[in-house]
């Protein structure tokens, strides 16, 4: 576990570079990126000292040295006095990086806002889609393809993609979250791909429809929390053939039947339920293979046995690799990086945090929630690594390592979900 740290408050006159520092004031009210730092030039100490402080909170056993000795005082003599707010180049130029921090968050959080709410709403209509689909199957069908060429059409507006983390408490059918999950990696993996919008959409909507079969699998089995017996396992792998019968009698386009029907085949041939190996997937159930496992994996049924999107990432290609098509899954490490939305993570400042977006075009430079005490949780930081240059991941880190205190404020999710900036227009032309 991480303990709380412990401070000691240290008069200004006494800073020097090395002390890793808390400042409990606001955020917006200095120029540093955040509120708890390591000092490391004459410039931050002189800025420390015109924030008006008498005293400066100091973490003793993240520094690389202790405080300066106390200056010493005659009898009579007045304390010194604090430092006179004078704004030099240097800070004036902090003041401006500060700004546009403060500008990318507002940014961060109304793109993360705005997934949410498109989130839930295909979520609904999913939800509606396959409640209709016997009835009124095709209504669904088109429901469907409307939702997905939705997701297309935002998904190819911008050369690159942001995947969002969204948050646990939008979450609540776990069948439609699972789908649009698969749905939204898998269009992500075949854009990199390079692939035609025709093939994205059919991707998108075998991804909605990949479960389907489900349908006919007892509740109690599809949502079993503890191991399956051998017999309820022979029957769960019956929804791919299911799937298919639907998929079919809803006249679904053989690409999209192939991908429900193929969805848990491995290229080594272990998978189910026909054992096809390599080439004889079908190119688009390949990916979908990739993605929807690591969705199985960061989501169980019991969420206790849930990987963390790092571990979960690791796993498949440490001990899965075989399994995938080593382009698709090469491509989809590449484009959510080592560190994927969810991953708790330490800095190189040894700051503590959790990626909440990955940029497909710079997935190694993530946007991460910052634990800061000295900011409020509902207020919480969060910081575009492409724009801290100073500042990398150093490890990650499971959620049972967090102490109390920082578990609470990162809030790990319990069931990993992901959508994509969906509102972006396209620039006009010039």
């Amino acid at each position: 576990m991480c303990a709380t740290p412990i401070t000691v408050n240290v008069p200004v006159e006494q800073l020097c570079i090395g002390l890793y520092v808390h400042l409990d004031v606001s955020w917006l009210d200095h120029s540093f990126a955040l509120n708890s730092f390591k000092i490391k030039t004459e410039q931050e100490i002189v800025a420390l000292k015109q924030l008006g402080l008498k005293t400066i909170r100091v973490n003793p056993s993240k520094s690389d040295c202790r405080p300066l000795p106390p200056v010493p005082r005659t009898p009579g003599q007045p304390e010194a006095s604090t430092a006179v707010a004078i704004v030099t180049p240097e800070e004036q130029e902090k003041i401006k990086e500060k700004r546009a921090r403060v500008e990318r968050l507002i940014k961060e959080r109304a793109a993360i806002a705005e997934c949410e709410k498109q989130l839930l709403k295909a979520a609904g209509t999913l939800k509606n889609i396959t409640k209709n689909l016997f009835a009124r199957p095709q209504e669904s069908v088109r429901q469907a393809d409307e939702l997905i060429q939705q997701m297309v059409d935002s998904l190819l507006v911008d050369k690159d993609i942001a995947i969002h983390l969204m948050n646990d408490k939008i979450v609540g059918e776990e069948t439609y979250y699972h789908s649009l999950n698969t749905a939204v990696l898998t269009m992500m993996v075949a854009k990199e791909l390079s692939f035609s919008a025709a093939d994205i959409k059919l991707l998108g909507m075998g991804c909605l429809f990949h479960d389907i079969g489900k349908i006919e699998i007892p509740d109690r089995i599809v949502n079993k929390t503890f191991e399956l017996t051998r017999a309820e396992q022979n029957l769960l792998q019956q929804h791919c053939h299911y799937g298919q019968q639907i998929a079919e009698k809803l006249g679904l386009s053989k690409p999209i039947v192939d991908i429900i029907t193929q969805h848990h085949e491995y290229a080594d041939g272990s998978g189910y339920p026909s054992f096809l190996r390599g080439d004889k997937i079908s190119p688009l159930a390949r990916i979908v293979a990739v993605t929807n496992t690591y969705d199985n994996l960061c989501n169980r049924p019991n969420h206790a046995d849930s990987m963390s999107p790092h571990e979960a990432m690791s796993y498949m290609f440490g001990k899965m690799r075989k399994q995938f098509d080593p382009a698709v899954l090469n491509l989809f490490i590449r484009s959510m990086g080592i560190y994927p939305p969810g991953t708790i993570v330490k800095l190189s400042d040894a700051t503590l945090g959790m990626v909440v977006a990955v940029n497909s075009g710079k997935p190694l430079r993530p946007s991460v929630l910052i634990y800061d005490p000295g900011v409020p949780k509902s207020e919480a930081i969060i910081l575009d690594l492409e724009h801290e240059p100073i500042l990398e991941i150093s490890e990650s880190l499971k959620p049972a390592q967090l102490s109390a205190e920082v578990y609470d404020y990162l809030s790990p999710r319990k069931r990993t979900t992901y959508f994509f900036d969906s509102e972006r227009q396209k620039a006009p032309a010039h």
